[in-house]
């Protein structure tokens, strides 16, 4: 038995020796793998007698799970070491204060468009879209504008290029998202009730206008919607946009091709001190454009004007965000200032509802 503990001490001290895991798996292969010295010993087991084989047989076991636990203890601990090591060199204070990292912000111009969607939404208007770049039909045919009316002019409207000899009625960036109003009809027939928010594009850039904004229109047609329909979805959405109680519309009497009878709505307001406040004071303040749908509009859309009528409205959702929040001058909203936007922007997890709060 004298070999079979010096085989015993040999394995141990390679064990103690290893250093790492290559190291104490070759010392494992080389003791109790396949053609190991403990296997190799324990096939001559067959070729004893049957006393040498229970003596012998007994001290092989003995020595085989002792070379095996020893080696998984080895294991555990150069695992423990490695892991002690990296502790010691990855420490983190977690007593330390945290950080202040970089906070995005939404802008004014995405959190006014989710608050107007909110609201709408309670009202029971769904969220409508269209393309940016319009044929010339869809943005004035089939919204009743006449051939000479100035918003059809290049001065207005940014036309887009045609290759030269190409007669075909030319493609427009979008000057309202009216468009978005005869595709829905067509693609949904009524009854119907939609909101339809997004980018718009005319020439001018002074301190209230820039080439490009924002606007949202609100379509709603059925069987018996009257100018009545009209003031009362106004008065909500104003009273739940600028948080008030109370608010007072004044409508006006206009003309828009695309509505007949036609309105401009203004709300009561006062600015004492520079401030607006909404619903008090004797001032007024024109908001949006309105009315009842135009019959040839109707049309355009695929719906009879003879059993169906609505109401359309109209307004700027970056004047919207400058009465709010107090921003005076449109321009800055496209000026991609940082300081700008962490002064006037919102937090993104703040999100916009009835329930919980519109801008908070």
């Amino acid at each position: 038995m004298s070999d079979l503990e010096a085989l015993r001490e040999k394995y141990l001290a390679q064990i103690r020796a290893a250093e790492d895991e290559a190291a104490i798996e070759k010392v494992r292969i080389a003791a109790l793998g396949k053609k190991g010295e403990i296997s190799r010993r324990m096939r001559t087991l067959g070729k004893m007698s049957p006393e040498e084989r229970r003596t012998v047989g007994a001290a092989l076991n003995a020595l085989r799970d002792e070379i095996d636990a020893a080696i998984r203890a080895r294991r555990e601990a150069l695992a423990d070491a490695a892991l002690a090591k990296r502790l010691e060199e990855e420490w983190f204070d977690v007593t330390l204060p945290a950080r202040p990292r970089p906070q995005g912000t939404v802008h004014p111009v995405s959190q006014v468009t989710e608050e107007i969607v909110a609201i709408f939404a309670e009202l029971g208007f769904s969220v409508a879209e269209g393309p940016q770049i319009e044929s010339d039909w869809y943005n004035f045919d089939a919204l009743n504008i006449p051939p000479h009316h100035p918003a059809r002019q290049e001065f207005d409207t940014f036309y887009m290029h045609r290759a030269e000899g190409d007669d075909r009625p030319p493609h427009v960036l979008r000057t309202h998202t009216s468009p978005v109003q005869i595709r829905a009809m067509e693609a949904h027939g009524a009854p119907i009730r939609i909101i339809a928010p997004g980018r718009v594009y005319r020439s001018d850039y002074d301190q209230t206008h820039t080439p490009m904004f924002h606007q949202v229109e609100g379509l709603a047609i059925d069987r018996d919607v009257s100018m009545a329909n009209l003031k009362w979805t106004l008065e909500e959405f104003c009273r739940a946009f600028f948080e008030v109680d109370h608010v007072e519309l004044r409508f006006r009497a206009s003309h828009f091709p695309f509505t007949e009878p036609s309105a401009e709505v203004d709300i009561r307001c006062s600015w004492q001190g520079r401030q607006l406040k909404v619903g008090e004071g004797e001032d007024w303040m024109e908001i949006l454009g309105s009315g009842m749908v135009h019959p040839a509009v109707l049309k355009a859309g695929g719906i009879d004007p003879e059993e169906w009528q609505g109401f359309a409205f109209g307004l700027g959702i970056d004047r919207l965000a400058m009465l709010k929040y107090g921003i005076p001058d449109l321009r800055s909203f496209f000026e991609s200032d940082l300081r700008w936007l962490r002064h006037y922007g919102f937090a993104a997890l703040d999100i916009p509802t009835l329930h919980g709060g519109l801008g908070r």
